[in-house]
């Protein structure tokens, strides 16, 4: 372990003078691990700078981000680095592309590709390193996340994410249930509603569904209204046989008057017999001030 820290002092020795480096001491490495059922963190204190993190959201892969209450890696971009430690002979380091700097607390926020290089270098042995030539006061900058504990943390962060939802709320606030056939919910539909109760119980803010209902031109248009409702009503009884109350629930149907797609082949058809599904978060409506009784010897209020 000595031998380790001594090669790292060693080779930050041998960047330019004006160049600034931050990490953490090697003997005070820390990885965090945090999340819940939308989001896991695996994150990495770097001293007198901020934070190194990767960040997976329900439905995404990770992303890389940094994060510091200072501009020290000043505009423009950096570059980031799955770099070879020094006691690994042979190694190079890894260049995984440029990644703009931001001016908010997120100073960079890598690519899902870029995340997984720099997480397979770490499980390799080498550094997360972010190098901007142009940092505050025109100086080179350098920061770095060492893989000092990093597997076991890595452990941890998998079990988070096996626990994440299929989607997030962004991925899943509008989608749509075919009716390819008839008006029938299929096992193809059935599955995409079970996500989405499944969302709605983990996220109780989430509250409102907002369903569509359309149909193909093959009817008249009162037939294809009366399919298109039938189809919202379908779906409506799901929600409500799992749970869903009907006051959330605002159902409407539009006949053959939104198609997704022209309605010239069998397939284009089918594309369009289909219930379109928006989730909301409605704030209740605040119930109305209660109209005390007078006190005795107190006038009544005027109403």
């Amino acid at each position: 372990m000595r031998q380790r820290y001594l090669a790292l002092l060693s080779m930050f020795a041998s960047l330019p003078a004006m160049a600034m480096t931050f990490q953490t001491r090697l003997e005070n490495v820390e990885w965090k691990v945090e999340g819940d059922q939308f989001e896991c963190r695996l994150s990495q204190p770097v001293a007198e700078f901020g934070a190194g993190e990767f960040q997976r959201r329900a439905g995404e892969k990770a992303v890389f981000r940094l994060t510091s209450s200072s501009s020290l890696l000043g505009t423009g971009s950096a570059v980031l680095l799955a770099a070879a430690a020094p006691w690994q002979p042979g190694r190079g380091d890894i260049n995984l592309g440029a990644v703009r700097l931001g001016s908010g607390e997120a100073v960079l926020i890598s690519s899902q590709g870029q995340a997984s290089g720099l997480i397979s270098g770490l499980l390799e042995g080498r550094s997360s390193v972010v190098r901007s030539a142009s940092g505050e006061g025109g100086r080179a900058v350098e920061v770095r996340l060492l893989p000092v504990k990093f597997n076991k943390a890595y452990g941890e962060y998998q079990a988070c994410a096996a626990k994440l939802l299929p989607m997030n709320y962004d991925q899943i606030r509008i989608s749509q249930v075919g009716f390819p056939k008839g008006i029938e919910l299929d096992a193809a539909g059935k599955a995409q509603l079970d996500k989405i109760l499944a969302f709605m119980k983990a996220d109780p803010t989430v509250n409102h569904v907002q369903l569509d209902g359309h149909s193909d031109n093959s009817g008249n248009r009162l037939t294809n209204r009366d399919l298109s409702r039938r189809r919202a009503v379908a779906v409506q009884d799901y929600l409500k046989a799992h749970g869903i109350g009907e006051d959330q629930i605002t159902l409407r149907f539009h006949g053959e008057s939104y198609p997704v797609v022209a309605n010239t082949t069998p397939a284009n058809r089918a594309r369009n017999r289909r219930v379109s599904i928006e989730l909301e978060r409605v704030a209740p409506v605040a119930a109305p001030a209660s109209t005390s009784a007078p006190t005795p010897g107190e006038a009544p209020k005027p109403l």
